[in-house]
């Protein structure tokens, strides 16, 4: 399998470790990598893809660059993929949380980093307008996306507002009886029931071990309560890190601040720089695991980093493997086949919304050098994706340097 994938997984490593930006900027790295340079798979399945997992909890970005390796190799690919995405970023989190003590965390800015936001906003309007051409094709779909735009755009930080526009496009452009799938024969894939019934019975199990060891206050109780913590938060967050952070602050800092002993200053300071590396913003939990074992020793806060990795992670993954297949042998019936129109409308939507709500955090209207070094980069970035054959890295690469000589 390392043979037949090889030139495939040393792609996904080299977005692993180019893939800055947040989930939005990487969703725009995924079309000019596994799209437009490998042709892994094509516009239509990625956008299905982004779709089908805005609906689900957990690392959505994570989950749809799995499915690109499920799509090509089944299981064994996908948690290959997996892994190798999430590894790099995962240990410098890990790193960072053994370092942080030795880091003034009120000047802790990098300035290497100060244009990888608009660097992002870039690569976001580069998808966006990729799929645009495809995927707005009468009425209908265009008023999705433009309501999806300016909703997403009052109500980016609201956790629900994803999944909740694209059920809703759905709906709209079931309104319509006239389309009909072009191929009813669709070979269904194997539902692997498995899945489900590991991931329930690992929830259950988690959180059963969390209380015993609590209430009889074993040795390692800290542990059975981080992995339940990390696991649940996996399970349940819609809406990405903007919904992980204040979860995990009201857990770690607010309510059990005693117990865990993570300043407020050091648990911004993770987050701050979760920002600034590639890869998924969800590998903050490595960090986290790491500063909520330090008091237990190195070993145990090394073992506190591997938890954080494994349990804010394993989730995303079992609900993506075992709920694709059913969305996939759904797309036959009609109801579906008309709902996936209006769900990549609102996806479409979603990303222009994302695109403009991005923009007001950076620096543009201000007649300072800075703002407009911040257009050039959106700019520049949109052009390089858009009309040459240069790779996303590259463009990744150029932007650190500008931040370093700026």
């Amino acid at each position: 399998m390392l043979q037949r994938h090889g030139p495939f997984l040393k792609a996904v490593f080299f977005h692993s470790i180019s893939a800055f930006g947040g989930p939005q900027g990487h969703l725009g790295m995924m079309m000019k990598t596994f799209v437009d340079r490998r042709r892994d798979i094509s516009k239509e399945e990625l956008m299905d893809y982004v779709s089908f997992c805005q609906l689900l909890p957990g690392a959505s970005s994570t989950q749809t660059l799995t499915l690109i390796g499920y799509k090509r190799g089944g299981v064994p690919l996908a948690v290959l993929t997996l892994i190798i995405w999430i590894l790099p970023a995962c240990l410098l989190m890990s790193a960072f949380s053994f370092i942080v003590q030795y880091i003034d965390t009120k000047h802790s800015g990098i300035s290497i980093f100060k244009f990888i936001q608009p660097m992002a906003v870039g690569f976001l309007a580069f998808a966006a307008y990729r799929v645009y051409k495809t995927s707005i094709i009468n009425l209908i779909t265009y008023v999705i996306m433009l309501l999806s735009l300016f909703i997403t755009f009052i109500l980016f930080k609201t956790p629900w507002v994803f999944p909740i526009l694209i059920i809703l496009g759905g709906v709209v452009t079931n309104f319509s009886n006239k389309r009909y799938p072009r191929n009813k024969a669709l070979k269904p894939k194997l539902i692997k029931w498995t899945n489900i019934w590991l991931f329930v019975l690992i929830f259950i199990i988690a959180g059963v071990l969390s209380e015993v060891s609590r209430t009889r206050n074993w040795e390692n109780k800290r542990s059975f309560a981080l992995f339940e913590n990390f696991y649940r938060f996996g399970s349940l967050v819609f809406g990405g890190g903007d919904v992980l952070m204040p979860m995990m602050y009201d857990q770690y800092v607010v309510r059990d601040k005693i117990k865990y002993n993570i300043t407020r200053e050091e648990y911004l300071t993770g987050w701050g720089m979760v920002r600034a590396i590639p890869g998924p913003v969800f590998s903050v939990a490595s960090y986290t695991g790491g500063m909520v074992m330090r008091p237990e020793g190195k070993m145990m806060q090394l073992f506190g980093c591997v938890i954080g990795a494994i349990a804010i992670f394993l989730p995303s993954a079992l609900l993506v493997l075992f709920f694709y297949p059913v969305w996939h042998n759904l797309k036959k019936y009609p109801i579906v086949y008309r709902a996936l129109e209006g769900i990549n409308a609102a996806v479409v939507g979603i990303m222009w919304g994302a695109t403009f709500y991005l923009l007001h955090d950076i620096s543009i209207a201000n007649f300072k050098t800075v703002s407009f070094i911040n257009i050039g980069v959106i700019i520049g970035t949109f052009c390089l994706l858009s009309f040459s054959k240069i790779k996303s890295p590259y463009v990744v690469v150029g932007c650190l340097l500008l931040g370093w000589f700026f």
